[in-house]
C-alpha cells in the first residue's frame, strides 16, 4: 500500500482517534448551525467513506471499506452520529441535494472544490507525475499555500455574482459554497454553464462539482481522516493568515 505523502503533522487518523473525535468533539450544535439554511427545503442526506484511501477500516466492514454508505434514514443529528459512530469513517460527507418526504430532489446546493491535486506544484509538478509515483492525493504546503490563493481569488469573483458565500478549509483543499437561495432552484446546465464560464476564466475548481454531477461534499465539522483535520468552516478575512499545519481550530484533540 502507498501511503500518500502529507504536509509535517499531517497523517491518517487511527480508528481509536476516529472515534475518540465523534464521541469527543464532532459538534453537533455547530453541524445543526450550518445546516439551518436547508431545513425549510428539504431532507439533507449524510454520507461516509470508511476506508478508501487510507485502508484503515473496521475489519467487520472490510467489503465495504471503498464504498460510499448512505446514512438517509435518521432521527436527528444525535442519530446520524451514532451511525457514524458505528462506521469509523474516514471521510464524512452531506448530499447537496435535498430531497422531499417522498425522496425527490427538490433543489441542490451550489459550491465550487479547489484541492491541490488541479494545480501544477512547482515541486512535485503535475497530477500526472504525481499520479506516477502513486501520489495522486498526495500535496506539499506549497501547494495548500497556492490553492488558497486560487480560493481567495475565486472568493473575490464570485462576490460579484452571488451575495451570501461561505469559504470550507475541507483538509486537503477548500470548498466555496453558495447559499443565495435562488441558486437551489438552478438546474444542471445552469450550473454547468457557471463553471465552464469560470474554468475559461482561468479559476481553478472541479467542474463535475460546480455542476453537480458529483453532489457529496465534505460535512463542516467532520474530521478528514486521512490528513487528521476538522473541517472548518472560515471567513474570507481569516483566509490570508489560516495555515492549517499548525491552526489549532482545525487540530483534533488527539494531535
Amino acid at each position: 500500500m502507498h501511503r500518500y505523502i502529507l504536509p509535517k503533522g499531517m497523517r491518517y487518523a487511527t480508528l481509536a482517534e476516529r472515534e475518540f473525535f465523534y464521541r469527543r468533539e464532532f459538534d453537533l450544535r455547530r453541524v445543526k448551525e450550518w445546516l439551518t439554511p436547508f431545513e425549510s427545503v428539504g431532507h439533507v442526506v449524510f454520507a461516509v467513506i470508511m476506508g478508501r484511501h487510507t485502508h484503515i477500516f473496521r475489519r467487520e466492514y472490510a467489503e465495504d471499506a471503498d464504498a460510499t454508505i448512505l446514512i438517509e434514514n435518521y432521527q436527528n443529528l444525535e442519530d446520524m452520529k451514532a451511525q457514524v459512530l458505528e462506521f469509523l469513517p474516514e471521510s464524512v460527507y452531506y448530499d447537496r441535494n435535498l430531497y422531499n418526504l417522498h425522496g425527490k430532489v427538490v433543489g441542490q446546493e451550489l459550491a465550487f472544490d479547489l484541492d491541490p491535486e488541479n494545480l501544477t506544484c512547482p515541486i512535485h509538478g503535475t497530477l500526472e507525475d504525481k499520479m506516477r509515483r502513486h501520489q495522486g492525493l498526495g500535496f506539499c504546503e506549497t501547494e495548500l499555500k497556492m490553492v488558497k490563493e486560487e480560493t481567495a481569488k475565486l472568493y473575490k469573483r464570485l462576490e460579484q455574482l452571488f451575495s451570501n458565500l461561505r469559504i470550507v478549509y475541507s483538509g486537503r483543499g477548500f470548498h466555496i459554497h453558495v447559499l443565495d437561495e435562488e441558486t437551489l432552484g438552478w438546474k444542471r446546465r445552469e450550473r454547468s454553464r457557471l463553471a465552464k464560464k469560470l474554468t475559461k476564466e482561468g479559476f481553478l475548481i472541479d467542474e463535475w462539482v460546480t455542476s453537480g454531477g458529483m453532489r457529496l461534499i465534505r460535512l463542516p465539522y467532520s474530521l478528514h481522516g486521512m490528513v487528521s483535520r476538522i473541517v472548518l468552516p472560515l471567513t474570507v478575512d481569516e483566509l490570508p493568515d489560516f495555515n492549517p499545519v499548525t491552526d489549532k481550530r482545525c487540530l483534533p484533540e488527539f494531535l
